[in-house]
């Protein structure tokens, strides 16, 4: 079975530009989480999404959205993107609506 899948694995951009990240979860899984990884830092919570609708949301600001499609993928946008955004994005999936993000059943690491 074919794991977490992201797209582009690396991405380039200029101050100011959108960028915009693609998620495929694991096959039946139903639920996506977004990540951030600034490099030496731990990981912070983004966007959590099921069914299609955003269920939670971390301490970010708004130029950081999201959405997910009828089959399950997701994407991740930064607009107007600063100096501090450059970090490690990951996605993560889990089957069915666990009771708090922190219930993590699958992380692919990009290398």
């Amino acid at each position: 079975e074919t794991g977490v899948t992201q797209s582009p694995t690396h991405l380039i951009k200029t101050r100011g530009q959108q960028v915009t990240l693609r998620c495929s979860p694991m096959s039946g899984h139903t639920s996506v989480y977004w990540y951030q990884q600034v490099l030496g830092q731990g990981l912070q919570f983004l966007l959590w999404y099921n069914e299609e609708a955003e269920r939670e949301r971390g301490n970010f600001p708004r130029r950081f959205s999201g959405r997910q499609f009828p089959n399950y993928s997701s994407e991740l946008n930064v607009n107007a993107s600063l100096l501090e955004d450059s970090a490690l994005y990951l996605c993560a999936s889990s089957l069915a609506q666990p009771g708090r993000v922190t219930d993590i059943l699958y992380i692919n690491f990009l290398p």
